[in-house]
């Protein structure tokens, strides 16, 4: 099918994007009864537990995005993608699928496209706005050039509401996306890409729990104004282990973790846990959820990978020099054969057996993971 904007589909055709002509009966009497969900031919017969998933973040589920952006951060070659659909580069910065990808599966959606590369019917459960380097502070990543900040991607999301809304009429979208979910998965460049980097002041500027602070401050606002454009059932994920990554590794003599890098995102972490719970309180109607990853890989995968089948943990499948993480993987760079044993795919990235063991904690995990709920019984409200 040929690419289209959002300026040129004819909306009610294409995006009933809400609860969506995919995903919504239309009755005898011409209503539209949105509790009514079917499944998506394109998820396998499965039931659509949510009309649509609309995605923000970085790299670790931007799935395109930068591909057209005159930045250094992209993923559109190969072997990026090597286990994806027939071994088709995307702009996943993954060997296969994302943890987003996994989630929208076990929701019972098809793959969430891009929003940069959305078309026809491809945009009816929703859009993926994420952009790797991208930060919650505007001046994040810049060392790549090209990104879309947080700031910008929800702009971006209120300008297709703003296109959609006026086809359609607010009520029916504000209805309508009240009942979709809102995944963002910022702050891991703010520290990768700003604060440990030596070329920004910020280190010198604010102490871990001061930076913590700031971001947290601005991660408020940004989500607020989410909620302000209908958002209603949001998924909050935390940054991960980082002093773990080959990246990080790859700059200590012995190879191990960086507890100092793993000391300094747990500030920023707790402050999101607290952030879900003031906004459940504070913004009526809401519900907030967090995803731990940094747990999940502390606690669970990188505490027991073999009883995920994983016997690389030290280093990236595809990458150069030191734990494979001091260059990250070049366009047709040979990686690693069993993909599947390793933790990480490249420099900075899980491969994509992690980010379905992810996806699936975040779906139907337990509170040590996932709090207050998991994904699985937010969608239910």
């Amino acid at each position: 099918m040929a690419k289209v904007s959002f300026t040129v589909c004819p909306f009610m055709c294409v995006l009933m994007l809400l609860c969506w002509s995919a995903v919504v009966r239309v009755h005898v009497s011409g209503q539209v009864d949105i509790g009514d969900v079917v499944a998506s031919p394109d998820a396998g017969g499965r039931r659509e537990l949510v009309p649509a998933l609309f995605i923000f973040g970085d790299s670790l589920i931007d799935n395109g995005n930068n591909n057209d952006l005159p930045s250094f951060a992209k993923a559109n070659y190969y072997p990026y993608g090597i286990d994806f659909n027939g071994g088709r580069p995307t702009g996943r910065f993954s060997n296969g699928l994302t943890m987003v990808d996994g989630i929208a599966q076990l929701l019972g959606l098809p793959l969430i496209p891009a929003h940069s590369q959305a078309s026809g019917e491809q945009v009816l459960h929703g859009l993926n706005y994420a952009s790797a380097a991208a930060g919650i502070l505007d001046i994040t990543g810049r060392n790549f050039v090209g990104r879309i900040p947080f700031n910008q991607q929800i702009k971006n999301f209120e300008n297709t509401l703003d296109q959609i809304t006026d086809n359609l009429g607010a009520n029916d979208v504000a209805k309508s996306i009240a009942r979709c979910l809102f995944f963002i998965g910022m702050g891991s460049n703010d520290y990768l890409n700003n604060y440990l980097l030596p070329n920004y002041n910020t280190r010198n500027q604010y102490n871990g729990q001061q930076y913590a602070n700031l971001l947290i401050q601005e991660y408020t606002r940004q989500v607020t104004s989410l909620y302000n454009l209908g958002a209603r059932k949001f998924i909050l994920s935390g940054v991960g282990l980082m002093g773990c990554i080959p990246s990080i590794l790859a700059q200590s003599p012995d190879g191990k973790c960086s507890e100092e890098v793993n000391r300094l995102v747990i500030p920023f972490n707790a402050n999101i846990r607290a952030m879900v719970n003031d906004l459940s309180t504070n913004l009526p109607g809401s519900k907030f959820i967090f995803v731990d990853i940094y747990r999940m890989f502390q606690q669970d995968i990188l505490g027991n990978p073999r009883a995920y089948g994983i016997n690389v943990i030290d280093r990236g499948c595809c990458g150069i020099g030191r734990n494979s993480g001091q260059i990250t993987c070049l366009p047709f760079q040979t990686p690693c054969a069993n993909r599947n044993e390793y933790m990480f795919w490249d420099a900075f990235h899980p491969t994509e057996v992690v980010n379905l063991i992810l996806a699936r904690k975040a779906f139907d995990g337990n509170t040590d993971f996932v709090y207050p709920m998991n994904i699985q019984q937010l969608a239910a409200l």
